[in-house]
């Protein structure tokens, strides 16, 4: 029996017929119908029972598109790809530097008002849409497609020095398999008949020696390239090998990867925790760390660390989020998982803080009576040759055995009776909060600091494997991410093999990758960390909350969500998405442009001679490199734009996943079912209540009116956007 929907009343009847949103998706012509399941291949006019139209209940499970085995693959590899370096070797220093515990207070209310909200944003659209950063700005907004493609360049930057650091580790993680560590003492050479301490080893330290002159045998300039450092080079190709199996089958690979690579760094963290806590000097450390310091709380750039670190300890802007949500099932809680990798992230930086505070406040003891013993000699230098006078030293101290507290007591009086002439007498007052304030980050923790304490530990180099295998895996865990961020959209957008892709990728990398391993590769590490990713990420990330909330429009995205999560989120995103985490973020770019304009643009160049590192100014051709880093990032956020705006190039519209055709057709099914079934019953159409269910308006761009369309017969596209794309169903 033919299908009597509105469709044909309208065709054998004069008289008006109320069009429902199923009799205008009718007339479309299909969009993929060779590979479609739901292509009608119907002819006008004819007719086909309703059962052909209903699509399989699993439509995810049929688009072709990879899945996560299990939710537990997919936790990990978010929290692989958050937690990484920076927890380590970032977030202890900006403690120590803001504040002590002091600073986890403005960390904690960010982390509220922009970390989760916007993690769960960016989870949400890749989930809902399914596809990489690129295509899903596209389908939100096509003239901002650009943010995807901005997310891409970053990826890019930073994927071409993380992975150097990598590389470092790898070479400090074979050099670990010796005893004594390489790093314990600095070399002697011979001078004649004399055995001397190297000069610039003796001037500076032998861990920093280390690393200065054995590992990246360094320049003492920008200026001068050095040209490559082999073993540097063959460190960075094991890195790069390493990510392109992991990366090479896609989800496939890298879920099973970071089973090892996100769990392993928490069994050393505790390792570390439990050990540096019997150290003596832990107790220090963590004490140091943990005082409050309040008044630094009302420091405007506490709160911009505070913020910049939030931003970019969860990964956002980088496209790796909605890469690993959009291989998820659209019913998937993802409103659990960002609450869930966001604590996990946060506790992961204190866990990492306690270690690292353990650590140094050990070495901080050790230096301190490193510090005594040597002032203690001058001291005995000095009673000798009758520059000091044996009365100014107490009866009871014992130089034999001198304790920190018996030096201070004895520097105190020499200080004060020998006022006029203590200057020339050089000596320090070894004070362990002195040696406890010594801030330092990055490579100089992790590389320097960090080493030099695990020098003193009992066994010291299977501590030293463990901790820089940690190292490993925690930034393998974020370059899978981050590989994953470059890979989904190409393959979203291209039919390319996979595993092509990604030995392309890493191969062109490498090849890039060789900057970074001259022996002034490190500079350029520190130029591509502080340009190419803070300014382009940040305006990335504000883009794409504006383009959710008031674009698309924030009531719409909210039902969204309660459509997809089944149930709804609670108002406290609406008003941040809408209103408090943009405001956050205009005022951190703010910062960010008033930061780099008042701070001179430089590095800390290794002085050889001195043994120490010294500030230089970029020269104007690295200068110019630098800020094209951040022009190249952001170029594509305008060109897109303009391109669309003008209708140069296709706004994607018409790319819609399998998974939104079927679901999307799946609610057209059911609204002809109910518009036939009331035709049975002989109810006037325009008596008839709507198909559309009553709460779910489809509002306007501004979420506050409904969007209608009163000339159907001259577009019947309108109307197909307005109920079935991505910018109107995320």
């Amino acid at each position: 029996m033919p299908k009597n929907t509105k469709v044909t009343q309208r065709e054998h009847s004069n008289e008006p017929v109320t069009e429902s949103v199923a009799d205008l998706l009718s007339l479309e012509h299909p969009m993929d119908y060779k590979s479609s399941q739901m292509s009608m291949g119907l002819s006008p006019g004819s007719t086909a029972p309703v059962k052909a139209l209903i699509p399989s209940p699993d439509p995810d499970a049929e688009d072709g598109r990879p899945a996560w085995n299990n939710k537990l693959e997919y936790i990990l590899a978010q929290v692989g790809f958050s937690v990484g370096l920076g927890n380590v070797w970032r977030f202890p220093y900006l403690c120590q530097k803001n504040g002590g515990g002091a600073y986890l207070v403005p960390y904690f209310i960010l982390l509220i008002l922009i970390g989760i909200p916007l993690f769960f944003l960016e989870l949400a659209v890749g989930q809902r849409i399914r596809r990489g950063s690129i295509g899903v700005w596209n389908y939100v907004y096509p003239q901002l497609g650009g943010i995807g493609v901005s997310s891409l360049m970053v990826c890019g930057f930073v994927g071409l020095y993380y992975n150097v650091i990598i590389g470092w580790s790898i070479f400090y993680f074979f050099q670990s398999f010796q005893y004594p560590l390489p790093w314990a003492e600095c070399p002697i050479q011979r001078n004649g008949s004399q055995a001397i301490v190297v000069p610039e080893c003796d001037k500076s330290s032998a861990t920093t020696y280390f690393w200065y002159r054995q590992t990246l045998n360094i320049t003492s300039s920008i200026d001068d390239t050095g040209g490559l450092n082999w073993k540097m080079v063959l460190s960075l190709l094991v890195a790069w090998i390493l990510v392109c199996l992991a990366v090479i089958k896609g989800i496939q690979s890298s879920g099973k990867v970071m089973y090892f690579s996100s769990l392993f760094p928490y069994v050393v963290l505790f390792c570390f925790l439990v050990r540096g806590l019997m150290l003596k000097g832990a107790v220090d450390g963590i004490a140091h760390m943990f005082t409050p310091k309040l008044e630094k709380m009302l420091e405007p750039q506490v709160w911009r660390e505070a913020a910049t670190q939030v931003f970019f300890a969860l990964g956002l802007g980088f496209g790796g989020v909605i890469a690993f949500s959009s291989y998820n099932k659209r019913d998937n809680n993802c409103h659990f998982d960002a609450a869930l990798v966001s604590v996990i992230n946060f506790v992961t930086s204190i866990l990492a803080t306690l270690v690292v505070f353990a650590v140094l406040g050990f070495k901080a003891n050790i230096m301190n009576e490193k510090c005594v013993v040597d002032n203690a000699e001058k001291i005995i230098g000095f009673l000798n040759t009758g520059v000091l006078s044996k009365e100014l030293i107490p009866p009871h101290i014992n130089f034999s055995h001198l304790s920190t507290q018996d030096y201070a007591e004895m520097y105190g009086v020499i200080k004060t009776v020998k006022e006029d002439i203590f200057d020339q007498l050089g000596l320090d007052a070894c004070v362990l909060e002195d040696e406890l304030n010594k801030a330092v980050q990055g490579t100089g923790l992790a590389f320097i600091a960090f080493t030099e304490a695990m020098t003193h530990f009992p066994a010291s180099p299977f501590w030293s494997v463990m901790f820089f295998f940690m190292l490993i895996n925690l930034g393998l865990g974020s370059m899978i991410g981050t590989m994953t961020g470059i890979t989904t959209p190409i393959l979203d957008a291209f039919k390319i093999r996979k595993e092509i892709l990604c030995v392309a990728c890493c191969v062109i990398a490498f090849l890039l990758g060789l900057l970074f391993v001259q022996r002034s590769g490190n500079y350029f590490v520190t130029m591509f960390d502080d340009y190419s990713a803070g300014l382009p990420l940040t305006v990335v990330v504000i883009l794409e909350n504006i383009s959710v909330a008031w674009i698309y429009g924030t009531k719409r995205f909210m039902q969204d969500l309660e459509d997809m999560l089944g149930f709804r989120p609670y108002s406290f995103y609406y008003y941040m998405w809408r209103y408090v985490s943009p405001a956050i973020l205009v005022v951190l770019i703010i910062a960010t442009v008033i930061e780099m304009a008042i701070s001179p643009a430089g590095y800390n160049a290794w002085v050889e001679a001195e043994g120490a590192e010294r500030f230089h100014s970029y020269p104007p051709w690295a200068l110019a490199m630098a800020y094209s880093l951040i022009v190249v990032a952001m170029l594509p956020l305008p060109i897109v734009f303009i391109l669309r705006h003008f209708n140069l190039i296709s706004d994607g519209s018409n790319k819609l996943s399998v998974s939104y055709r079927k679901g999307m057709m799946k609610d057209i099914s059911n609204l002809e079912e109910q518009d036939e079934q009331r035709f049975i019953l002989s109810k006037n159409p325009s008596e008839a209540p709507s198909p559309m269910p009553v709460q779910r308006p489809y509002l306007g761009p501004g979420g506050t009116q409904e969007m209608t369309n009163t000339n159907y017969g001259t577009s019947t596209k309108t109307g197909y956007q307005n109920i079935g794309s991505p910018e109107s169903e995320l």
